[in-house]
């Protein structure tokens, strides 16, 4: 699969921001806003912001693929404890070979995914360890106005990073699934390039997310050709997530699993036999998936 730059850090913002002394409205029980003012960040400006590929920024968490390999972190009483097998990301500042907080007191990493563990059972949902594969929402590479989920080997996808999404994901902004019928998926970072983005300015970029179907989205992520990434959220702006139609949930969608060798291999209630059953089915829209249980 073609990709862009992968996460492996935190991404800063494409605008220099500031600190407003009034109620957050994207994390409840912050007390402060951070605003993007309208000025252009040095960091935005020496990574070529101009040249830069703009992609949907997707809601949900952050995954990586990668051989497994066990490790074990001896952790500074000043970090915050790691979760056992916790590994840093490659972009990590280290010194003295422990990984030191960034800028903003972050220290982003990975720990591992295990097939019975019930605290990451809807991350095992999109993945078949038997068969190395896993379920993938992109564009269909015949047409770019339709939507495609797919079963990908993970060979495919090794050291890149993804967006989990999903029922059970960060209040499920795009309406998939149900309670009863929860439905998950995994979305390649930079998956979804942004045709016709206005102007880098504060104000045309807000007209951009409020009047555009395109903009019905929850940020934009340049990627950089010296590979860094730079965002921007719509709470930088000023504007409101979730909402009500988010332009991925409205867009068409066809399933195509090519997976014939392994029909009846998969668990009757796993999303592979689900999404089996409505093997080649066009959806008018994401969220139109339902399954029949």
């Amino acid at each position: 699969m073609k990709r862009l730059g992968s996460v492996q850090r935190k991404m800063p913002c494409v605008f220099v921001t500031e600190v407003k002394e009034e109620p957050s409205s994207k994390r409840e029980h912050q007390p402060f806003k951070v605003l993007a003012t309208e000025t252009v960040s040095h960091k935005a400006l020496d990574a070529d912001i101009y040249s830069a590929i703009p992609t949907e920024k997707v809601d949900g968490t952050c995954c990586y693929v990668t051989t497994y390999k066990e490790f074990f972190w001896n952790v500074e009483e000043d970090f915050k404890p790691a979760p056992e097998c916790w590994i840093p990301a490659k972009e990590t500042e280290q010194i003295n070979g422990n990984p030191v907080p960034d800028e903003n007191g972050h220290i982003p990493g990975w720990v591992p995914v295990e097939k019975n563990n019930k605290q990451y059972c809807w991350h095992s949902s999109v993945v078949n360890y038997e068969f190395e594969i896993a379920l993938v929402l992109k564009h269909h590479p015949d047409d770019s106005g339709l939507l495609e989920i797919s079963a990908v080997p993970l060979s495919d996808l090794l050291e890149q990073t993804l967006e989990l999404i999903g029922t059970n994901i960060n209040g499920n902004p795009y309406g998939l699934g149900s309670k009863k019928h929860p439905l998950h998926l995994l979305i390649p970072h930079g998956a979804f390039q942004i045709r016709n983005l206005p102007s880098l300015k504060h104000n045309d970029l807000v007209s951009w997310f409020e009047d555009c179907k395109e903009g019905k989205i929850e940020g934009i992520v340049w990627h950089c050709s010296d590979g860094c990434l730079i965002k921007v959220h719509r709470h930088h702006l000023g504007l409101c997530w979730p909402i009500p139609d988010t332009y991925m949930n409205s867009r068409p969608v066809i399933i195509n699993m090519n997976l014939n060798k392994c029909d009846s291999a998969f668990d009757i209630k796993c999303l592979f036999n689900h999404f089996l059953k409505i093997d080649n089915q066009k959806f008018v829209r994401l969220k139109d998936i339902i399954f029949d249980v």
